[in-house]
C-alpha cells in the first residue's frame, strides 16, 4: 500500500471514526457478516464494533478488488 494511502485511512479512522460517538454513522455493514466497511476511495476497512466498549477493530484493510476475497 503506497504511503499516501496508508496516511489517507489512518486520517480517516482518527478525524471521522474516532471522533464520533456512533462509528455506524458512516459506512455500511456486511451482509451476512457481523462486520462494518467504510470506504476511503478505492479501499475498504473492514471492522469489527464492539458497543460494549465503543471499540472499532480494523479487521482487513485492502484494495476493494481484493479486500472481500
Amino acid at each position: 500500500m503506497e504511503r499516501q494511502v496508508a496516511r489517507a485511512i489512518l486520517r480517516f479512522m482518527a478525524e471521522r471514526v474516532d471522533g464520533t460517538s456512533d462509528p455506524r454513522q458512516l459506512g455500511k455493514p456486511l451482509r451476512g457478516e457481523r462486520l462494518w466497511r467504510y470506504r476511503v476511495g478505492d479501499y475498504r476497512i473492514l471492522c469489527r464494533l464492539d458497543d460494549a466498549i465503543l471499540t472499532v477493530l480494523a479487521v482487513e484493510v485492502g484494495h476493494r478488488r481484493d479486500v472481500y476475497r
